[in-house]
Parts: C-alpha cells; sequence; structure tokens
C-alpha cells in the first residue's frame, strides 16, 4: 500500500517542519474533513508541545512524564480512553428429517466474545494513541484496533503519535556520550510504523502518524 501526503494539504507549516508525518489513505484530511474538533484538537496539542533535552533523556518507557503530558493535552480537550468489545451469537439450525420420524428444527446458540485493546484517547469517530518509547508490538496492537472499529463502523481513522529513532539516537549521544538511550530498535518508532501501515495491516482504515523528532526539540 503506498503512503499518501495529504498532510501537506492541510497541516500548518509551522507543524510540517516541527514533525515527521506519514500516512495511508489520505488520513490526515479525512479526520480533519469527517471530525473537524478532533483535528483542531490534534493541532493545538502539537503546536503547544515542547520537547527538551532533559525530558528526552528521562529513563522510562511508554508511560514517561512525556507520555503521560500528552495524553493529559488531549483528555483535558475530552478525548477518553476507550475498548471495542464484540459479541457474536452464533446459531446453528439442524432442519427436522421427516422418514426418520422428526418433525421440529433443533436450534442451538452460541455466544462468542471478544475483548478489544484499548485505545488512549477516542473522541468523535478518532482514535489516538501515543507511542513513545513501548515495544513495537504495541504498533500491531494499536493499529489492529483502529481496523477492528472501522470495520464495525466506529471510526473514520487512527492518529499514532510516536518519535523517531536516528537523529533523537545522535542528539542523545551528544549530550551524554555513555547513554543507552534509543539503543533499542525494537521500540516503537516511526521506522518500525511505516512498514506496517504500507503492507495494509489496517486494512481500509485511514491511519495518521505523527513523530517528535529532532526539529521538535525546544
Amino acid at each position: 500500500m503506498d503512503l499518501t501526503q495529504s498532510y501537506g494539504s492541510v497541516v500548518p507549516a509551522a507543524l510540517l517542519r516541527r514533525y515527521e508525518w506519514a500516512e495511508v489513505r489520505n488520513a490526515a484530511v479525512i479526520v480533519k474533513a469527517t471530525n473537524p474538533t478532533e483535528w483542531q484538537d490534534l493541532i493545538d496539542v502539537l503546536t503547544a508541545f515542547r520537547l527538551t533535552a532533559a525530558e528526552m533523556m528521562i529513563a522510562g518507557g511508554n508511560k514517561s512524564g512525556l507520555t503521560g503530558r500528552l495524553e493529559d493535552d488531549f483528555k483535558d480537550r475530552g478525548w477518553r480512553e476507550a475498548r471495542l468489545d464484540t459479541e457474536v451469537t452464533l446459531t446453528t439450525e439442524r432442519r427436522p428429517y421427516r422418514p426418520a420420524g422428526e418433525r421440529k428444527s433443533a436450534t442451538e446458540r452460541t455466544n462468542v466474545t471478544n475483548r478489544g485493546y484499548l485505545v488512549d484517547g477516542m473522541k468523535g469517530r478518532i482514535a489516538l494513541d501515543v507511542e513513545w518509547n513501548a515495544k513495537d508490538g504495541n504498533l500491531d496492537r494499536d493499529i489492529g484496533t483502529y481496523r477492528a472499529m472501522h470495520e464495525a463502523g466506529f471510526l473514520d481513522a487512527g492518529v499514532i503519535v510516536t518519535r523517531t529513532q536516528d537523529d533523537l539516537r545522535e542528539i542523545a549521544v551528544a549530550l551524554q556520550p555513555e547513554t543507552t538511550k534509543f539503543n533499542t530498535t525494537t521500540t516503537t518508532n516511526l521506522d518500525k510504523l511505516v512498514p506496517r501501515l504500507t503492507r495494509g495491516d489496517g486494512g481500509g482504515c485511514p491511519v495518521l502518524a505523527v513523530a517528535i523528532c529532532a526539529r521538535t526539540l525546544d
């Protein structure tokens, strides 16, 4: 699946310069057109966000201070954690065989329940996750959840806020030569996310990726 670049026509120029962007299925244009309030929330949060070198170097995983701060900014605007649970009723009807003296159908019903995964925030018909430094398997969970919610008719698009890898690693080494910060390549970052988008893991769901990068540093 090819990446699209609709964000170039709807994202303010200042934000195009401060973050790295990627998308499939023209996600940015779709979010803005179908959920303008949620789009403005995204623009406002990204505009206000500042990354400092000290914060970048703080040890911790995906729920570090940076991630919590971003999530809180969205929650202040009405975004809430959400999960799609599905319940399917399977019905089997066995038709009677009259030569054997059977007169009535026999019906069996089985309920199958599937609990989904939480997204960090949902508002309107947009889901959003912040993936700063988690295991990269989280990206499979996020995209799979977006796909399921989209196919069920509850979602117009998904947004993932993540980070770049190599440029932030260079800054970390310059600040602290002995650091192991950003050494691991199996954590969530844009390089890990893009292949999942281009191989179509999200199905028909538009997905927009925004990556904090060296240019985001205050």
